[in-house]
């Protein structure tokens, strides 16, 4: 594995986390009481950033905050992790704010509200030919397609939330990032040149055109939060693939990284080295 610093710039979102845990969901018209109710940072790029600090990538955040107290505190977060947050804009308009619910298996409910990041803006922001960009569905499509337009390296898009893509978008991605329900949601995802898709509990697996060419079985882990495993999923398996791992090597330590994510209750949280997972998940190959 190539040991050099990958530099990573997410474009995306950054959310104020709102998290109500309860023994279970609500169903349509219910009200459940009891909840524990906490804040954290969170939003799917934000997460993704920090994640991919924590790995050991250098890792770049574009995006947007509201001039607010959370907004700071989103800012101090990224920063804490390591993150560059210098094209990071402050904006007159609230922090984004996901409304999360989470039961005791760690399943969700999320609403977003986008606030700043529906603000979002790549005016005077580039990126080089060394950078990896990567982006994710919670900002605004015409910044994502200028993202694209503007990357002049490898770009990978975590296509969530799942809605129709451009052909242009598809055809400019290096790699797709989605669940099992998004690939299913986005039928031309079948078409594109090459598509990671994560399915919880049964591991991932990559696909070349709608042909599977690699996967990896999951790591078995007790569920504490499952909001933030699928970005720490994302800034691995680019990582990792960046770093010179082939397709399955590199499936197998973002399945280990997600799974540590998936036993932290924050949306951030903390991570060894990437290279840590590798030698976690080749133990664990030897040992089968």
């Amino acid at each position: 594995m190539n040991t050099t610093r990958t530099a990573v710039t997410v474009v995306g979102s950054i959310n104020l986390d709102l998290i109500a845990t309860s023994e279970r969901l609500p169903t349509a018209g219910e009200t459940i009481g009891g909840a524990v109710l906490s804040e954290q940072p969170g939003g799917k790029g934000a997460n993704q950033a920090a994640a991919a600090a924590r790995l050991g990538g250098r890792a770049r955040m574009v995006g947007a905050v509201g001039r607010d107290s959370a907004g700071q505190r989103m800012l101090d977060a990224l920063g804490a992790a390591g993150v560059d947050t210098s094209d990071v804009t402050v904006l007159t308009e609230p922090i984004g704010t996901a409304l999360i619910v989470v039961d005791r298996d760690g399943e969700n409910q999320i609403v977003v509200c986008p606030g700043a990041n529906a603000h979002l803006s790549l005016d005077g922001v580039e990126f080089g030919p060394e950078e990896t960009v990567l982006c994710q569905l919670e900002v605004g499509l015409p910044v994502v397609l200028e993202a694209a337009r503007k990357a002049q390296g490898f770009f990978v898009l975590n296509a969530a939330p799942a809605m129709d893509l451009p052909a242009k978008l598809l055809q400019r991605c290096d790699l797709v990032i989605v669940n099992e329900s998004e690939y299913a949601l986005i039928p031309a995802l079948a078409e594109a040149k090459l598509v990671a898709v994560t399915y919880g509990g049964e591991g991932s697996a990559m696909f070349e055109q709608g042909r599977k060419v690699a996967e990896a079985p999951s790591v078995a882990v007790e569920v504490a939060n499952t909001v933030g495993a699928g970005d720490a999923f994302c800034a691995a398996l680019v990582l990792a693939l960046r770093s010179g791992l082939d397709y399955a090597a590199a499936l197998s330590v973002a399945n280990a990284v997600g799974a540590d994510a998936v036993g932290d209750p924050s949306s951030q949280p903390d991570l060894a080295q990437l290279g840590q997972y590798l030698e976690q998940t080749a133990s664990a190959s030897d040992a089968r």
